[in-house]
């Protein structure tokens, strides 16, 4: 059932039903997400057997402020403040130590936890419902995993919500995702920012912020640690029914020559085509990276609605504001 998210009534049926236990489907700036209140491992254990997530996955929780961060953190670094100061809310998810005992489904049984601050009007709202004190249970915060079954495109829009998980599923109606891809994740757990995620905000950003140096994921074992589990970092994921290619421009070229005995084929291109191939269905990328981010997961959707069997994307180009495009990209094609 889809509610619209700017009404107070749907607000307050979409706060009765997490205080409850149940599930919503969560309009964000970056994806909708599947919510569960994150101190309740019942409701939580419903997300992952809603998703077919492996349980040890951890899950990132949503707050409404700085203030409950202290519920969930047994400790916050100063340039982790310094980033909330800065980028919050928005699409930043900062992995803390956890504190023993607290959503412990959640986080995987894992010592850290991943926490964001989401800057959509209608998730704002939401959160602070469930913050409410009058109220006889206070939540302090949103479980909130993409609203998709596990390894699949990510939904940015509240049909494409339904689509996964029916219409049992109360759903709020807050629009088209601005963003479109997940939040950048940045480890705060280890006395320097490491980046497990690229998304729209840039490690040069962060670096910015709090004057550190952003280290890649790979250099944590020259602090003789893993990095610790955060979402949407598997190898795999991302994926649509559709087989994905990721190709350079002559290579994309040069298959559809060539290759076009292999079935329907779908191409996402940034490059001229030339002349156009019959049978195929194309749909050319937007040159920045921001609009592309925006449309990615619904242009994977809607090919899949085609019933192409492969989609052909021209590589983003090599510049860091593309990564959080081509990382989504990336994990897509190795499905």
């Amino acid at each position: 059932m889809i509610l619209p998210g700017d009404a107070p009534e749907s607000i307050a049926a979409a706060a009765h039903c997490l205080r409850l236990g149940g599930l919503l489907g969560l309009p964000t700036e970056t994806v909708y997400g599947l919510a569960a209140n994150a101190d309740d491992d019942a409701a939580v254990a419903q997300i992952f057997k809603a998703k077919g997530r492996p349980a040890d996955h951890p899950l990132i929780v949503h707050v409404a402020d700085v203030g409950a961060v202290a519920h969930y953190a047994s400790d916050v670094p100063e340039f982790a403040r310094q980033l909330m100061q800065a980028f919050w809310p928005g699409p930043l998810t900062l992995i803390l130590p956890r504190r023993s005992g607290i959503a412990n489904a959640t986080a995987g049984g894992n010592p850290t936890i991943g926490l964001r601050c989401p800057s959509h009007p209608v998730a704002q709202a939401v959160l602070n419902a469930l913050r409410d004190t009058a109220m006889p249970l206070c939540v302090w915060g949103l479980a909130a995993p993409s609203a998709n079954q596990f390894g699949r495109v990510s939904p940015t829009t509240a049909a494409h919500v339904q689509g996964e998980f029916g219409d049992d599923l109360l759903i709020l109606d807050g629009g088209a995702c601005d963003v479109g891809i997940e939040s950048t994740i940045i480890d705060c757990s280890r006395g320097q920012p490491v980046l497990l995620r690229p998304g729209a905000i840039s490690p040069e950003q962060v670096q910015a912020v709090c004057g550190l140096k952003v280290l890649a994921k790979e250099a944590l074992q020259t602090l003789d640690a893993p990095a610790p589990k955060a979402s949407g970092t598997l190898e795999s994921h991302y994926a649509p029914q559709a087989q994905v290619r990721l190709m350079e421009a002559g290579a994309l070229q040069a298959a559809l020559r060539d290759e076009l005995n292999q079935g329907c084929v779908a191409v996402w291109h940034r490059s001229p085509m030339g002349s156009l191939v019959a049978g195929v269905l194309y749909q050319r990328m937007p040159s920045d990276p921001v609009t592309a981010a925006r449309q990615l997961f619904a242009i994977l959707r809607a090919f899949d609605l085609h019933g192409v069997a492969q989609i052909w994307v021209e590589a983003p180009p090599t510049a860091s504001e593309w990564d959080g495009v081509r990382d989504r990209l990336q994990r897509a094609a190795a499905s």
